[in-house]
């Protein structure tokens, strides 16, 4: 695959705009917001929990939504309305006991830049911004939104050996 020590990676930290969703907000006459999520993402993360992988989400903005979605997926640590996201960054690694380089964190704007420079395995989504780009160690080939958090997390549990445990609960033994 690449250089990158998969095994060693203990938690994702995900921005939810632009990487959860595919960055649009549609909002309600009432001014309820409406976010999407792939489903693919979302098994993803599942399989990530069941391989033993912590989620964290922070995000720059908050809805009912989001929160929803957390729990539906049983996601570690959420942080709505960070503005500023490295402290709370740094809080969550404190709090879980888990160094920098054992975190991916995936984004797509600029505000993730300095999350994404704090740990490590940086990664963007296909149609993050340049600058986040050029510091990804990784950028996917889907686009937010359209299952780039499940490319990186099969990506890092076929790197790190523990992709076959998955796929054996849908697959058995298939030579039998």
């Amino acid at each position: 695959m690449d250089d990158v020590d998969y095994g060693r990676i203990e938690l994702l930290v995900l921005d939810v705009d632009g990487v959860l969703t595919d960055g649009r907000i549609t909002l309600t006459g009432e001014g309820d917001e409406i976010k999407s999520f792939h489903v693919r993402d979302g098994a993803g993360m599942k399989y990530w929990k069941r391989a033993g992988g912590k989620l964290a989400l922070i995000t720059g903005r908050g809805c009912p939504a989001v929160t929803r979605r957390a729990k539906e997926l049983d996601v570690d640590v959420v942080r709505m309305h960070a503005k500023d996201k490295l402290p709370v960054l740094r809080e969550i690694l404190e709090d879980m006991g888990v160094g920098p380089e054992a975190v991916a964190v995936m984004g797509d704007d600029l505000t993730d830049i300095p999350l994404m420079r704090h740990c490590g395995f940086p990664v963007a989504v296909a149609d993050a911004v340049e600058e986040v780009r050029q510091r990804a160690s990784y950028v996917t080939e889907a686009c937010g939104g359209c299952g780039a958090v499940r490319e990186l997390i099969e990506r890092i549990l076929k790197g790190s050996g523990r992709w076959d445990a998955i796929m054996a609960r849908y697959i058995g033994n298939e030579g039998d």
